[in-house]
């Protein structure tokens, strides 16, 4: 089964379970899914659904922030909610230790050598955390690896 079909499946038995808050939080994933399925003229793969719903979670958490700051615990806590409801459909996300393994590891095999160097990093990076690591986070994380290295190397 897909993973489209799967998320259909959990809309309808949400719907029938009066489950709003996973009835709506699916619909609008199964909605941009659907969009972005018709931008692109054929069926999504897993892996493009995967980065829709990376999308969603995303676009939570920044709402989750400007809620927080805005003194909007409720607001918060309802996209919190959704985050959770969604992030049930990711890949395990990477712990912080296997990730910073995986970026020296990237950093090693683009050779890069300097800060310059990132788009290499990242284009050897990317495929293997899609989907189960924040990008942002990813990208700091070479940015601060590639600055170490650059440092040692100038050190001596």
């Amino acid at each position: 089964m897909t993973l489209q079909n799967r998320l259909q499946q959990d809309m309808q038995a949400a719907i029938r379970e009066r489950d709003e808050l996973r009835r709506d939080t699916l619909r609008m994933v199964v909605a941009a899914a659907y969009n972005a399925q018709k931008q692109s003229g054929r069926e999504l793969t897993d892996d493009e659904v995967i980065t829709v719903l990376t999308r969603e979670v995303k676009t939570r958490k920044e709402s989750v922030e400007a809620f927080t700051v805005g003194g909007r615990a409720e607001a918060a806590a309802k996209e919190q909610a959704e985050i959770g409801i969604i992030s049930a459909y990711l890949p395990e996300q990477i712990g912080a230790d296997e990730l910073a393994r995986l970026v020296a590891t990237a950093v090693d095999e683009s050779g890069a050598t300097s800060v310059k160097d990132m788009g290499k990093v990242m284009a050897v990076l990317m495929p293997r955390v899609k989907g189960r690591a924040d990008g942002k986070q990813v990208s700091a994380l070479v940015t601060q690896e590639l600055a170490r290295r650059d440092l040692a190397g100038h050190g001596h």
